[in-house]
């Protein structure tokens, strides 16, 4: 199961909190720039959905149903089939022969596996350019016309998952009566959720991983020429002393 990013420059739009443009950031990779792994999130969200099941059918057997305690004819004699009792599981308002009982449906799935299950999802919905920044929520109240007027100025539309900050009081109450609208907690995000918006929303604060300023690609410096290497010095000349020895 490869979780080594496939694509390292990944880069958003970042609005200020009047939906004005801000910028561009780069997000991180390992956040937004993996390879989609679609049976990891299949097998990630069928057990979420599992675990969102009460498990509380339940249908009564022959001994949990009331009355039939009493054999309803002979057993010998009457020409019809033998009896025992009235709430025999082929009886009209008889017990239930191997219904459904109280049950868990939670299954067992490892915090790496859905944490890459997320990673995956994010990935998918940046690769699809369907992740927007806001720099920070400048509600000064609860205004659900503020929240329109902001998600139709960035050009967010259909389903749109917010991820907000425990203290954005604001923002939750501006957001809540939208009916496209989700609001989740930057703790509790998840691959379903994700995968079942168009949209992603963070701001800088709730965004994974965090970005940074996308830096402007500068035109290549040209190399400096290289200096000519230095003549070698000169052997020093033999002294009269030398010249006698030889």
């Amino acid at each position: 199961m490869a979780t080594a990013p496939t694509n390292t420059n990944i880069r958003v739009d970042l609005h200020r909190g009047d939906g004005t443009a801000g910028g561009t950031r780069n997000l991180d990779p390992n956040f937004f720039g993996l390879e989609p792994n679609v049976p990891l999130m299949h097998q990630v969200v069928t057990a979420q959905l599992a675990a969102a099941r009460s498990g509380t059918q339940n249908t009564k057997t022959r001994s949990e149903v009331r009355g039939g305690g009493a054999k309803p004819w002979r057993q010998k004699g009457t020409g019809r089939a033998r009896q025992g009792s009235t709430r025999a599981p082929h009886w009209a308002g008889g017990g239930v022969a191997l219904g459904p009982k109280p049950r868990s449906y939670k299954q067992r799935t490892p915090k790496k596996m859905v944490s890459l299950a997320l990673r995956s999802a994010l990935s998918d919905r940046a690769a699809q350019g369907r992740i927007a920044l806001v720099e920070a929520w400048s509600f000064d109240g609860p205004r659900t016309k503020d929240a329109v007027k902001l998600l139709s100025s960035i050009g967010v539309a259909g389903k749109v998952l917010v991820v907000i900050d425990r203290d954005d009081d604001n923002a939750t109450l501006s957001f809540r009566n939208l009916p496209e609208v989700k609001l989740i907690l930057v703790s509790e995000l998840n691959a379903y959720d994700v995968l079942c918006s168009d949209w992603v929303l963070f701001t800088e604060a709730t965004l994974p991983g965090g970005s940074a300023p996308a830096a402007a690609s500068a035109p290549a410096a040209e190399a400096p020429a290289a200096e000519a290497p230095a003549d070698a010095p000169e052997a020093p000349a033999a002294g009269p002393d030398e010249e006698d020895d030889q």
